[in-house]
């Protein structure tokens, strides 16, 4: 029965995602316009393929996905919010303590 309950908690907070016309946080998109007005960075145009490097991109990608969701949660209704925050930091819990190996398994392909 919790399983079920779990499971109908986390497909309503993807449908509110889905929903969610733009769940990029003030300001991140503050300083996403920013960036785009100066160029592309030199950096772009070198990948750094450095396990230091990937681990550091991902760990970014990993917090900027926490941040969208805890918006679109937040755009959500009240009484489901609560349960969708620990859902978000549970996910980005989860993707932290397997940074390890998705960079290994990044690595052999």
């Amino acid at each position: 029965m919790a399983h079920r309950i779990v499971f109908g908690v986390m497909m309503a907070c993807a449908a509110l995602a889905a929903q969610a016309q733009d769940t990029t946080p003030p300001q991140n998109a503050q300083v996403q316009r920013q960036e785009i007005a100066k160029g592309d960075p030199p950096r772009w145009h070198h990948e750094d393929t450095s396990v230091a490097g990937e681990t550091k991109i991902l760990r970014k990608e990993i917090a900027a996905a926490l941040a969208e969701a805890k918006v679109a949660c937040r755009k959500g209704p009240a009484s489901e919010r609560s349960a969708c925050l620990k859902d978000a930091q549970a996910t980005y819990q989860h993707d932290m303590s397997r940074l390890p190996q998705i960079v290994a398994s990044n690595d052999r392909q």
